[in-house]
Formats: structure tokens, C-alpha cells, sequence
């Protein structure tokens, strides 16, 4: 379920005092049981973003107009574009990204029969947003089997540039005690820009959204890798 926000305005400008997203260079002592978000600056070199960009423009892109059951799941979100990555690429940001505290917070969950990874390359420009959601509605069966867990989001930034007034931030909200059911009552924890190089991981569910990319950004592209580390039960 998703839900569009009131305003697309500058939301980081009001979250001043709000708890800021932990950031580290060591995350040898991390843990998701003790803290669901993750931020970890300058966690591509230059080069690595290179070689993704350079497989970006090899890859073969679907607008959201061309994605039917995404744009339903997500509509007036602008027409941003999602690529498949290809094996090379795909290894290659697999070797760096299966940290061990993953792996602790997976083998966490009772009765595991399955273990799987989805990502993808995504292309935003002006206009372009995600509407609010928490990343269990997307989910569906495949071939028969039981639908996929979505256990730990991650999304990571390989634009060369950034400036904070193009917009593209991710917001991320915590649920607060209510008695209305149809709809739940947010309270925004983190508001990250997507500066070059940086990574994001949270726990699922959580509700999220990406702020809408602003026409100052002109013909900048907010690029990014994202997906879900998943686990599969019986």
C-alpha cells in the first residue's frame, strides 16, 4: 500500500532537530536488531561508479509507462526508468555489498528454506518520485512458490554529481501509535540526499518514500542501484 504525500517541497528543511541518519566508515560492529537504518558515505569509489555508469548505458531500460503493474502499484510518480544489471556488473557489486551484519540479520528469521537477492539499476530525472510504501505489497509469487520475504532494502548512488536542492531524497518514516487503521500515522526519521557514492540499508517493512526530483536538476539523472536482500519459507 502506498500513499502520496500532501507536498513535494523541500521536506529536509523541516526535519531540523529530527534524529540524523547514522553514517560510518567501520561498520565492523553493526547491527540491525539494535538500529534499522544504515548509512554509509563514500562506500563506491569514483572508479567503481564509472563502471557501473558504464554499464548503465549498455543496459536495456523499461520507462515506468512500459511497466504496467509497477505504474499501477505507483502511479503519478513521474517516468522513471529500471534496468536488469548484467552478470559482470551484478558480481561485481554483489562482492562488495554481502557484509556480514546482512547475513547475521538474515539467518535471524525462523524456518528459512531459501535465500534470494533482487536488484536493479534505476534512472530518475525531473519530475520523477516514489510514492510512499513499505515494501510489502510489491511482492508477488513466482512460479508457483510462497512470495518472497523482503528482508533488508538497499539502495546506493552512482551519479557523479549532486546538489541538494535537485531533490531525489529518501525519506524514511517510523509508525506512531494510533487508532485509525485505514491509514497509518507517519512521523519521518530520516531525510537522505542521494549524494554520489553513498549506501542505504533498512529493514523491512518500513515506510519510505523518494522525493520527487525538481526541474533544477535539470538534465541530471538521479542513478542508483536498489533492491532487496530476501528469504523464502516453507
Amino acid at each position: 500500500m502506498q500513499y502520496a504525500s500532501d507536498t513535494d517541497q523541500d521536506v529536509c528543511g523541516i526535519m531540523n532537530g529530527l534524529p540524523s541518519s547514522q553514517t560510518a566508515d567501520d561498520v565492523t560492529t553493526f547491527s540491525f536488531t539494535k538500529s534499522p537504518v544504515l548509512v554509509i558515505e563514500n562506500f563506491w569509489s569514483a572508479e567503481e561508479r564509472r563502471f557501473f555508469r558504464d554499464r548503465m548505458n549498455h543496459a536495456v531500460w523499461k520507462s515506468l509507462s512500459n511497466l504496467p503493474s509497477v505504474q499501477e502499484d505507483f502511479p503519478q510518480s513521474g517516468n522513471w526508468a529500471k534496468a536488469e544489471m548484467g552478470a559482470s556488473d551484478g558480481q561485481r557489486f554483489l562482492s562488495r555489498v554481502q557484509l556480514p551484519f546482512i547475513q547475521d540479520y538474515i539467518e535471524s528469521f525462523p524456518k528459512i528454506s531459501g535465500r534470494h537477492l533482487g536488484f536493479n539499476y534505476y534512472s530518475y530525472s525531473a519530475g520523477d518520485c516514489l510514492l510512499t510504501h513499505d515494501d510489502t505489497d510489491q511482492g508477488r509469487p513466482i512460479a508457483g512458490r510462497p512470495t518472497l520475504q523482503r528482508r533488508i532494502a538497499l539502495v546506493t548512488y552512482l551519479h557523479e554529481e549532486w546538489k541538494p536542492d535537485w531533490g531525489g531524497e529518501l525519506m524514511i518514516y517510523a509508525t506512531r501509535a494510533s487508532g485509525q487503521t485505514a491509514q497509518p500515522d507517519l512521523v519521518p526519521t530520516h531525510c537522505i540526499e542521494p549524494r554520489p557514492g553513498s549506501l542505504v540499508m533498512f529493514t523491512v517493512p518500513r515506510f519510505h518514500r523518494v522525493c520527487r526530483v525538481d526541474v533544477t536538476a535539470g538534465q541530471h539523472r538521479r542513478l542508483s542501484i536498489a533492491g532487496w536482500f530476501m528469504t523464502e519459507h516453507a
